[in-house]
């Protein structure tokens, strides 16, 4: 079991639930327009969000977001130290920095006191795309083994400090190197990790590739925190995120939809069907699993395990609980006939 820390009312590590989290895209001087996707992410299921303080202007605005936001929130810092005090002042639940990149001891230890007096955890952020030159000149390349040193060498820098209120992300665009990197670090210590695949590419690449990379580690225990990076409205980071928690058994929280791949039997739009029950269901919080299926003939046995489910045959469909039938109607009328039934479960 890891570490545990706490961030704002969110605690990570040591046995709690995968917390996630996502990142705005807004500008950090653009309070209201921050504030607003704070309340959509919050909606959509996300527990903390990073904002990016890339000078002061950035941190007064910071600063003034976090007196309002809904969900605590992380100051994402490069190489300022003076940001991080700044953003710490400002009210950030967490500061996202590495301590390395910051200059001399004195400036971390400036950062680190700000931090123990105010209980602010510090994530020391990895990218296998900004490793220091000295690494990459010893392993040649972005390495899983030259992430987690480069890891060690930053906690080494808070730990001098008596410093341990730390998680710690190693991310890389190479799936195998990410999950590498996660699993070397947890066989060495028990700082609270995030997790994540970073520069996925496009939406349908960056899912596969998150799936992948977070799903291994989370199937292997590993992962105390999540984001799925994507190049996309942060509000579907965190749709992504549920589903991967979802698959992984982690998440029991929200519908899990299942359906059979179409074939030669299929005799209504069961593609289009499928998505405007998922659309229909996207925020409903229900633990239970709904089937769409093509086939009246097959798919109540084949979804037997459903709590709920339809089925579509030619012209009608009916309703299935537990794979035993309730209700046969139109097919026009399925969809309205199935959201009622599941409302009232």
């Amino acid at each position: 079991m890891t570490r545990q820390i706490q961030v704002g009312n969110v605690t990570i590590g040591g046995g709690a639930p995968v917390v996630i989290q996502s990142m705005l895209n807004t500008k950090t001087t653009d309070v209201e327009g921050s504030l607003a996707q704070i309340r959509a992410l919050k909606t959509a299921g996300c527990q903390i969000a990073r904002l990016s303080v890339q000078n002061m202007e950035a941190a007064r605005g910071f600063a003034q977001i976090c007196k309002d936001s809904e969900l605590p929130l992380v100051a994402d810092i490069h190489f300022d130290y003076k940001l991080a005090i700044a953003a710490a002042e400002g009210g950030a639940s967490k500061i996202r920095i590495n301590p390395g990149n910051i200059g001399g001891e004195d400036r971390v230890k400036a950062v680190v006191d700000v931090c123990r007096e105010k209980h602010i955890p510090i994530r020391i952020g990895v990218n296998g795309g900004s490793l220091d030159k000295r690494l990459l000149d010893k392993y040649d390349h972005p390495t899983a083994e030259a992430l987690v040193e480069s890891a060690f060498e930053h906690l080494e820098l808070l730990e001098k400090q008596g410093f341990y209120d730390t998680c710690v992300s190693m991310k890389s665009s190479t799936v195998p190197t990410m999950v590498a990197a996660a699993r070397l670090f947890r066989s060495k210590c028990d700082y609270p990790l995030h997790i994540g695949v970073t520069e996925t590419g496009p939406v349908k690449m960056g899912m596969i590739k998150s799936a992948m990379g977070i799903g291994a580690l989370l199937l292997d225990g590993i992962g105390d925190t999540i984001r799925v990076s994507l190049t996309d409205d942060p509000v579907q980071e965190v749709y992504a995120a549920k589903d991967i928690l979802k698959a992984a058994g982690l998440r029991k929280e929200g519908v899990n939809i299942i359906s059979c791949p179409t074939c030669g039997r299929t005799q209504i739009d069961l593609i289009g069907l499928v998505n405007r029950v998922d659309a229909a269901l996207k925020d409903c919080k229900k633990p239970i699993t709904v089937a769409v299926m093509g086939c009246i003939v097959n798919g109540p046995g084949e979804a037997r395990e459903a709590d709920i489910g339809i089925a579509g045959g030619d012209g009608f469909g009916m309703i299935f609980e537990k794979g035993v039938q309730v209700e046969k109607l139109p097919y026009d009328q399925l969809l309205d006939a199935l959201l009622k039934r599941i409302e009232a479960l």
